[in-house]
């Protein structure tokens, strides 16, 4: 369930705030082949089953960047913002891939509002996201967000 405000400039008040959970997300080897495709990165890793299962996961594991990419779709789950023109993505601070993500497990994120300042162009936050893997003690993902809320 999304945190709801009305608007950007409310950002700057939940500096601090845990958003949640979200959903889990399955990780097909369609998925991580589909992105391979879209990003031209074909690593046997990631693409060749067979392969992989001699390699150092025992099997594919998705791209980095593909469970990076869905921290987009984790923010929007999370938060929801009544009166917004635009939300653009900045950039990342800061990622890191602690842990593998292997094809047929599933990911979920949690989020907390790190900053948020005002600017020109509206408001600035940096979004602390932190990807888990099911049954995984360590973190697969954990990055800070830019987003630029209009």
């Amino acid at each position: 369930m999304a945190i709801a405000i009305g608007q950007p400039a409310d950002l700057i008040d939940l500096v601090g705030t845990e958003l949640g959970v979200t959903d889990w997300y399955p990780i097909t080897q369609a998925r991580v082949s589909e992105f391979a495709d879209a990003t031209g990165d074909h690593q046997w890793i990631h693409t060749d089953p067979r392969r992989a299962t001699r390699g150092p996961f025992g099997g594919t594991i998705a791209h980095g960047y593909l469970t990076l990419s869905l921290a987009s779709r984790a923010i929007g789950e999370l938060l929801r913002i009544e009166h917004l023109q635009a939300a653009v993505n900045y950039g990342v601070n800061k990622v890191r891939f602690p842990a593998p993500v292997p094809v047929g497990s599933k990911v979920r994120a949690s989020a907390r509002v790190a900053s948020a300042r005002a600017r020109e162009s509206g408001v600035e936050a940096v979004l602390a996201v932190t990807f888990e893997v099911a049954g995984s003690p360590r973190p697969a993902c954990v990055a800070d967000c830019v987003v630029i809320y209009r």
